[in-house]
């Protein structure tokens, strides 16, 4: 309802002003630019955010001034808090960082929004930055036409960097024209009423624009150009930081649980330091004087001091925040407790990491490990056995048999229900991110994909093998009931080796182990298909039962290659690189074939 309303009446506004002043289209034409160009910055950042971004998150936020300092010069690079803000979201929602770490990226980003006005006020005011927009914009437009990634998003970069120069250049033009005609400044407002009615000015342009730099632009330019008064100008920047939270809530509308907390620390970071700044409104004016004079800035410079403003303000937020943040995050937590969890609906997949490749391949690889856990207690209780047997320390073939249980009832109902369920949201996510991505991201999501198609086939495989062994596995022919024991140690076995590399991180090594699992489970179906012809030409088993043991080995050779194929995809390294070298050193059909007919190990 809100949408329907703001979009008419910005555009009436926009043609309202248009039919006043001819210099009002210049000010919106350099907004526009400003704004399409922090949009194709953005879209260049965008294209860096692949491949070895999460192991840099993981390095740099795992301390706190780790954290603030990413964000600040993430955002003085990107010269976007919002754009850093929801990516931190995206990558939060896929549990990459943590919310202490997400945080303070968000307070960090706060500080490093600041460098934008220091160089506006200090630089581009005072060059005409349009000479420099033409060449920096014809360099980039080139290299948005090559293949390749790394010049395809500098293009962009560049090219919005001259954007931004172009955009400038005409809200500097277009308020400088204002002299003329009509005299903002005209309408300042003292006071305390002057000071509430800007900030709700700078929380609405910022909203409206999805900038608070946009914002910061346009009065440091109409400031440059004495539109507005030095003291209003100060109530727009604490407005345009309330403000830029709105996009940051925005984004996580799609985000889970984790996302939505960021957001809410965002908005509460950036009330608190907007009410900070309006209480000590006087004092800060005071402190940003005293500071201009060590600087040597002139008492009249007011763009200058309007930076020191806006760095002062968002530091003394940040001081009085930092200490709480431990506080914060468990408010956070109590405020907006987890959802009771429902296995039916994915946890990790939302709109907010699909755009972003690092956050989208660690969304669909926890979906897949959730779904690998929910599979492992269907697996293990469908074959009759239990899990602390399993995982325990005790040979499994000294582990007491079930005694006619815990044979899990109803795993057609709850595969349908549970793991079918995720799985078709896994595919519908996937066929989405995979077309906003390059070839190697989306290859390692296909790989994860085929992964979990592996694993459905398991569990289907072991509905099938359950339905034998529910009956055979009592039999009073011990021969019988010897084979399909052998069945739930064969099974059990890869699940402790799985089970190994997954407690051992991401030790490159130890996933190769799984390599020798192969050859183990090739060699345990051949001599058990040995076995059972011994067992069929001694009379000691019926043929209808040798029937049956032939299916079942099927069934169980199938099960186990699904579940090891998946503990090599979903438990292995995530660096591509490493991850290349580590699937180079994996044994195909052939060579596990061959090692299992010589009985070695690989």
């Amino acid at each position: 309802m809100i949408r329907r309303i703001l979009l008419p009446t910005i555009l009436l506004v926009l043609a309202y002003g248009f039919w006043i002043s001819p210099d009002f289209k210049e000010i919106a034409a350099g907004v526009a630019i400003f704004l399409f160009g922090m949009l194709t910055m953005e879209q260049g950042f965008q294209a860096f955010t692949g491949g070895s971004l999460e192991r840099v998150l993981k390095s740099t936020t795992d301390r706190l001034w780790k954290s603030l300092a990413f964000g600040a010069i993430s955002t003085t690079i990107m010269q976007s808090s919002s754009l850093v803000s929801v990516i931190t979201i995206s990558f939060l929602s896929a549990e990459l960082i943590s919310l202490a770490g997400g945080i303070g990226i968000i307070f960090g980003a706060n500080l490093g929004t600041t460098t934008g006005a220091w160089l506006l006020a200090g630089f581009g005011l005072k060059v005409k930055l349009s000479i420099y927009a033409m060449p920096i914009l014809a360099f980039g437009v080139i290299l948005i036409f090559q293949r390749s990634k790394v010049l395809h998003g500098l293009g962009y970069v560049l090219a919005g960097v001259g954007f931004l120069f172009l955009g400038i250049h005409y809200m500097k033009e277009g308020f400088e024209a204002f002299k003329d005609g009509i005299d903002l400044a005209s309408y300042a407002v003292a006071g305390y009423p002057g000071l509430f009615l800007y900030v709700a000015i700078g929380i609405l342009a910022t909203v409206i624009m999805q900038s608070s730099h946009a914002t910061l632009v346009l009065v440091i330019t109409a400031l440059a150009a004495s539109q507005i008064s030095y003291d209003n100008a100060l109530a727009v920047a604490i407005g345009s930081n309330v403000g830029t939270t709105i996009t940051a809530i925005l984004g996580s509308l799609s985000a889970n649980i984790q996302g939505r907390r960021l957001a809410g620390a965002h908005l509460l970071f950036n009330l608190v330091t907007g009410l900070v700044a309006i209480a000590g409104i006087n004092q800060i004016i005071v402190l940003v004087g005293w500071l201009s004079g060590l600087l040597g800035i002139a008492a009249a410079n007011y763009t200058l001091k309007l930076a020191i403003f806006h760095s002062v303000f968002n530091t003394m937020g940040i001081a009085i925040m930092v200490p709480f943040i431990a506080a914060l995050v468990r408010a956070l937590e109590r405020w907006m407790p987890d959802p009771v969890p429902v296995f039916e609906q994915p946890k990790y997949l939302n709109e907010a990491s699909i755009d972003v490749a690092d956050a989208a391949i660690e969304a669909v690889r926890k979906e897949t490990v959730r779904i690998y856990d929910k599979a492992l207690e269907l697996i293990v209780h469908g074959l009759g056995m239990r899990q602390h047997d399993v995982f325990s320390e005790e040979p499994l073939e000294q582990i007491d048999g079930p005694d006619g249980g815990p044979f899990e009832e109803g795993i057609q109902e709850q595969y349908e229900h549970s793991i079918k369920s995720i799985y078709g949201s896994i595919l519908e996510f996937i066929s989405r991110a995979r077309v906003r991505m390059e070839p190697e991201n989306a290859d390692e999501l296909l790989a994860i994909r085929m992964a979990g198609r592996g694993l459905l086939e398991a569990v289907k495989g072991v509905a099938h093998l359950q339905k034998n062994m529910k009956v055979l596995i009592q039999s009073q022919n011990p021969a019988i009931r010897t084979a399909y024991e052998g069945i739930q140690q064969r099974i059990g076995r890869v699940l402790r080796d799985i089970d190994a590399v997954r407690r051992s991180g991401e030790d490159r090594l130890a996933i190769l182990s799984l390599n020798d699992t192969k050859v183990s489970v090739e060699r345990d179906d051949t001599q058990a298909d040995r076995k059972l012809d011994e067992l069929v030409r001694g009379q000691q088993i019926p043929a209808t039962a040798a029937a049956s043991l032939i299916k079942d080995y099927r069934y169980t050779y199938q099960i186990c290659m699904r579940l090891i194929e998946l503990g090599q995809v979903v438990f292995a390294v995530h660096d591509l690189g490493l991850r290349d070298a580590q699937q180079s050193l994996e044994l195909d059909e052939d060579e596990i074939g061959a090692i299992a007919d010589r009985g070695e190990t690989g």
